[in-house]
């Protein structure tokens, strides 16, 4: 395990590791976040509108500030709710880390857009979206990657438990629906710090989430998460699915290689025998591949 935040403190260090060291530092993660790699990627098929497809409606709760676990943010929640939506049956979930990212029409991933067409086919079951940002302590407007950090890296409870106590019985509340108990029709999303924080969630909580959708996850060590394949191998086999998808351009950095990272992740999720997939591409620290295979991402988490 890496120092604790409290550890560096202490010595007097900085808040968090060095970004640079042995001649090498951040401005070698920066470059995979725009690389050619990720040329050959554009959103799936049904990311695009079609005229037998019917839009789904998007609910916006900005600057949401109901969390005692994480006292002192706000945040922005997104609520999709598909076509003729049937508020009286349980729906299934899929929860999406750094929400906006997977929002934006003109995005990688155009989640709404891609749900929208699943439904419309009939190959997924009503599913609401819920697009969560990480909280701030700032301006909304300011990123606060701090904060961001707090909630997604570490290898503990407390995003579940924010999740499971305090936004989803809002979501439910607000926006008078059921969501389903059973973990196989959960789903949780998230790219980079939200991949490894999507896979924690059902980590600890297999019984409550049983899919997990990794873009880029940061299996490195920023605040333990390079353990992870070790856990997976000693540890009996927890009823999730999980994809992970990676590039071969993705950062490497002081915290750690992301391409080797995901590589060694699935070989670990394979070894222990998991219900698992891996994608792995040319691209970079981006969305551009996962948009690329989204449609595709979210049958194989839900299929029967």
């Amino acid at each position: 395990m890496p120092m604790s935040l409290e550890t560096y403190r202490a010595l007097g260090l900085d808040t968090q590791p060095p970004l640079e060291m042995n001649g090498r530092g951040a401005a070698d993660f920066r470059l995979a976040l725009n690389h050619a790699g990720d040329g050959c990627y554009n959103p799936c098929p049904e990311a695009f509108p079609a005229e037998d497809v019917a839009e789904g409606q998007l609910s916006v709760h900005r600057g949401w500030e109901g969390s005692r676990i994480f006292a002192g943010t706000r945040r922005d929640v997104f609520v999709y709710l598909p076509a003729g939506f049937d508020r009286s049956k349980p729906a299934n979930l899929i929860v999406f880390n750094d929400g906006s990212g997977y929002l934006w029409v003109k995005g990688a991933v155009r989640a709404t857009r891609v749900l929208d067409t699943l439904h419309a086919r009939g190959e997924i079951t009503q599913t609401v979206g819920v697009f969560i940002n990480p909280g701030s302590r700032r301006d909304d407007r300011e990123p606060d990657w701090e904060q961001r950090r707090a909630e997604y890296d570490p290898l503990t409870d407390a995003y579940i438990r924010f999740l499971l106590e305090e936004l989803l019985p809002f979501v439910e509340e607000a926006e008078g629906l059921t969501l389903t108990e059973d973990p196989a029709g959960r789903a949780i999303c998230g790219i980079s710090s939200g991949g490894i924080c999507a896979f924690t969630a059902a980590w600890f909580r297999p019984d409550r989430f049983g899919r997990v959708l990794s873009h880029c996850g940061s299996f490195v060590n920023i605040d333990g998460g390079h353990n992870y394949p070790f856990l997976v191998r000693s540890t009996p086999r927890k009823p999730i699915r999980v994809l992970i998808q990676g590039g071969e351009n993705d950062g490497r950095n002081v915290y750690g290689d992301w391409p080797l990272a995901n590589r060694t992740m699935a070989n670990a999720l394979a070894f222990a025998g998991y219900d698992t997939r891996f994608e792995f591409g040319t691209g970079g620290h981006t969305l551009r591949h996962g948009g690329a295979i989204f449609a595709d991402s979210v049958r194989w988490l839900f299929r029967a």
